[in-house]
């Protein structure tokens, strides 16, 4: 095989070695430093430094490929920023588990050498991405990539933390917030999942200390009684009027502890008495300070129960809850336990079961910020979201948000930039540690992984030096790609981090993708073992073929299914393209790129595909614009395989084996000139494959990834043969469908006869009438529009004329009613429809013309088309 050949057999592996570390080579990923050109740029979300990355990764990032790739073939300065998460509770907890293994805790090893373990992981993992990024074929910016834990990021972070802090918008307090109790840290509100646990509802009685009684309450957790401090009903319960300012005696720690009125007591719900620990609830958190109640914490950060709460002490606290049902119901205390099914929350990290609990934490307040983000979605500035109903998700987020608790209690992060006074207990926030640092102790938290990635669009570009070349070029960014997922974690705290510190949004579109499911819907996940490799389907089918399949797939905001199925018909599709292009290449193989000239003698097919590439160079263009990548995909799809593979190339070879060397020096331009813009247009989709069939073509250029994106060319577009070469494709098909309904091959001759209708398309038929005896191989063939149809034929009624094929001996007269029977019920469909649109008042008023007037032109051609098999069944039941 020579160089300028391509292999007989489409070999995804042999294609994609060492393409892209060519590319690499030639640094074609890098900004085009054109400061005429426009920028374009895009920041990839980026992945936790922990492991794998999954087929949402994959389907993420071959969008946001696909969007730069296009960009960059299209002129624009483009910037694609490459960079990974620190992932704070993640790879700690990946990194104690390893050292686990070793038996060796992080506490012997101390904060500073366990920091250096983690740095260890985060290198080994940071290039086990950079190898998957490369099998996708990511065209990233590696000149510019970023970590959230390198020193310019954490230059960003301490000052948004100071300068949020002088404003009032960061405070210390103690509060409930969720507690991981296995990874032994605070969680946010969205780090915890909700899912279904079997649990039970506990009834039990708190005595009156007067004597005169007792109250039933009911709980799901019995272990928080411990730290009861109280018992509430509503103030305007009848039922419990007497009771208010009365104490009760709080069973097994034998505390005496007030009734109070509060309104937060649901009246319809349970006993219509709570209990109360302000500790452990943060409902109770509030009825407690509306009280002034005190705060007993009975937990330990393990979970464990500590001194507090008496003789539970050092009991894990679901054993706790087992002794303490116990021991009530020895005391004849417990009233019934209720068995039921109820949401419990889980750490998204550990999947322990979340512990609320009384803390002191740093918090952000919301508020003021989230404020901002909202009003900034009624001007002009607003991020526009695709699809825009996740607009209203993200509004509604902001609208409903708490304070966001930002510290966790880990080692690997952001430490706080808080300091306290040994001696004095003051607080001192700044860059950098005070001047008399030995008096002074820095928080040992760390903050929120999302405290850091919230600042990701413009930390990495410089900021906070606002001079800073990169950041003056390439912010705010263009798009950003993300999962519906993430908009409350990420996407809504980017925005009011951006609209605070840099006062304009961080990027112009979201894109929301949605979540990857297996074939039967379900989401992927480990415990069903339904979960896919990205990078074992690419040793399979190939990075293109995935990339494909993730692009026809995308609907933005919707979830797609993933199936093998799916990839085979990818795998097919490119090796469809594969076999074209060798079709191409064996015919041009003289050729060079100064020989290919458009402007000479030019058959109706060469016309006909040159106006279709331009209605498919348009159509793909405005939807890429639109982020509708999977419509793209289906355009492309039916002009590479049906017009391009079944049609043209077909039909070129009634001028590639012909006579006519001025047609064919024409045909062969045509053919090489449309397969470059096709591998042009697929390109950002499908980039190895493209690349190596382009790197084949006769062409100036040195690669795909900086040729010149596809343009609408005017001077192509010939609707007159685009009309003709519909009729003569319906005609071929006609004769096809019915040479298959009698069994009569290709090969065997027939007699064709066509009545037209229309002069324009007589004369069309009889100019092309090659194309017909090459395709439909008639021994007579016949175009009249005074021709009298012959009274036993098989029928096909077309725009402008009607086929017939006299078939004597083989047609079932009946077989071919029943056939017209089943046709003139279509065109009664398509008739009645096209009736009810024109009959619309307000689609004929409010239309543009040029629609309304498509409308009333199909319906004179389906009323015509309707007729026509009316008089051919009357005709034939006549015969019958």
């Amino acid at each position: 095989m020579s160089e300028d050949e391509l292999s007989k057999k489409y070999n995804p592996q042999e294609v994609e070695n060492g393409r892209y570390q060519e590319w690499l080579k030639q640094d074609l990923f890098k900004p085009s430093g054109d400061k005429n050109a426009q920028p374009y740029s895009v920041v990839i979300p980026p992945p936790n430094v922990t492991g794998k990355l999954h087929l949402g990764h994959a389907w993420d990032t071959t969008l946001q490929d696909m969007i730069i790739r296009q960009k960059r073939m299209q002129g624009f300065d483009t910037l694609w920023l490459p960079g990974m998460d620190h992932a704070g509770i993640a790879t700690q907890a990946k990194v104690e588990a390893k050292l686990n293994e070793q038996g060796i805790s992080r506490y012997e090893l101390g904060r500073e050498k366990f920091i250096d373990q983690v740095w260890d992981w985060k290198e080994e993992y940071a290039q086990h991405i950079r190898e998957q990024w490369a099998k996708l074929g990511l065209s990233l910016d590696y000149n510019h990539e970023r970590f959230t834990l390198d020193d310019g990021l954490s230059e960003a972070v301490k000052t948004v933390f100071v300068k949020l802090y002088e404003k009032g918008l960061i405070y210390r307090g103690e509060y409930i917030i969720n507690w991981d109790p296995k990874a032994q840290t605070a969680l946010s509100d969205i780090e915890v999942i909700h899912k279904e646990d079997e649990g039970a509802f506990y009834h039990m009685t708190y005595p009156l200390t007067d004597g005169s009684g007792t109250v039933e309450i009911a709980t799901t957790r019995p272990e928080t009684m411990l730290g009861d401090t109280a018992v509430a009903v509503h103030p305007a319960d009848e039922r419990f009027q007497q009771l208010i300012g009365k104490k009760v005696i709080l069973p097994l720690m034998d505390r005496e502890i007030p009734i109070v009125a509060d309104e937060y007591v649901d009246r319809e719900f349970g006993t219509g008495v709570v209990k109360i620990t302000p500790a452990h609830d943060p409902n109770d958190f509030e009825v407690g300070n509306r009280h002034d109640l005190p705060r007993v914490n009975v937990m330990n950060n393990d979970g464990t129960m500590n001194e507090q709460a008496g003789k539970y002490a050092g009991m894990d606290r679901f054993e706790a809850r087992k002794a303490i049902v116990k021991d009530l119901e020895q005391l004849g205390r417990l009233v019934k336990v209720e068995k039921m099914v109820h949401s419990v929350g889980h750490s998204e990290r550990s999947d322990a079961v979340v512990e609320p609990r009384l803390s002191k934490q740093w918090f952000v307040k919301m508020q003021p910020l989230a404020q901002q983000a909202i009003d900034n979605q009624a001007t002009e500035d607003a991020v526009d979201f695709y699809p825009p109903r996740f607009n209203q998700t993200f509004l509604r987020w902001m609208e409903n948000i708490h304070d966001w608790v930002i510290s966790r209690q880990l080692w690997w992060g952001h430490q706080i930039p808080a300091w306290y006074h040994k001696e004095t207990g003051e607080v001192y926030v700044g860059m950098q540690a005070p001047q008399d640092s030995q008096n002074w102790v820095q928080d040992e938290d760390v903050l929120d992984t999302w405290f850091s990635s919230a600042l990701w669009p413009f930390s990495t570009l410089g900021w906070p030096d606002t001079e800073n070349e990169m950041y003056q070029r390439y912010f705010p960014t263009n798009t950003l790609v993300t999962g519906y997922d993430i908009i409350s974690f990420w996407v809504s705290r980017m925005i009011f981090q951006s609209l605070e510190f840099t006062q304009e949004r961080p990027f112009e579109n979201v894109l929301i993708h949605g979540l990857i499911r297996d074939a039967q819907g379900r989401k992927m996940s480990k415990s069903l073992g339904n979960g896919i490799d990205p990078m074992e389907v690419i040793d399979q089918y190939g990075a293109d073929a995935l990339r494909w399949f993730l692009s026809n797939g995308s609907t933005p905001g919707q979830d797609v299914r993933f199936s093998y199925e799916k990839m085979d018909a990818a795998w097919n599709f490119i090796n469809k393209i594969w076999n074209a292009a060798r079709f191409v290449l064996m015919n041009v193989e003289e050729m060079s790129a100064t020989d290919i000239d458009l402007s000479g003698k030019k058959s109706v097919a060469d016309r006909w595909i040159l106006t279709r590439l331009n209605e498919t160079v348009a159509r793909v263009t405005e939807l890429f614009d639109r982020f509708e990548f999977g419509e793209a995909g289906r355009q492309l799809y039916n002009f590479i395989w049906d017009d391009f593979c079944d049609w043209y190339i077909e039909m070129s070879k009634e001028t590639l084996y012909g006579i006519d060397k001025e047609a064919q020096q024409t045909n062969k331009s045509v053919l090489v000139y449309v397969l470059d813009q096709i591998l042009r247009l697929l390109h950002p989709i499908m980039p190895f494959v493209t690349e190596e069939i382009w790197s084949k073509l006769p062409q100036l250029g040195t690669s795909l990834v900086t040729a010149e994106y596809p343009v609408v060319h005017p001077e192509f577009s010939d609707e007159t043969a685009a009309q003709g070469m519909t009729v003569l494709m319906d005609l071929i098909r006609a004769v096809r469908n019915i040479r298959a309904e009698v069994n009569t091959p290709i090969s065997k001759p027939i007699t064709l006869l066509i009545q037209t209708s229309d002069q324009e398309i007589e004369a069309f038929l009889k100019e092309n009438k090659n194309y017909i005896d090459r395709f439909c191989n008639p021994e007579k063939l016949e175009i009249n529009s005074q021709l009298e149809p012959p009274e036993l034929a098989m029928t096909a009624v077309l725009t402008g004329a009607n086929v017939y094929l006299p078939l004597a001996g083989l047609i079932d007269v009946q077989a071919e009613l029943d056939r017209l029977a089943k046709e003139l019920e279509k065109w009664n469909r398509e008739v009645q429809r096209v009736e009810d649109k024109l009959a619309n008042e307000r689609f004929v008023a409010n239309a543009p013309e040029a629609v309304v007037q498509k409308e009333r032109d199909k319906q004179a051609d389906y009323l015509e088309k309707q007729q026509t098999v009316k008089d051919r069944i009357k005709q034939l039941q006549e015969i019958n």
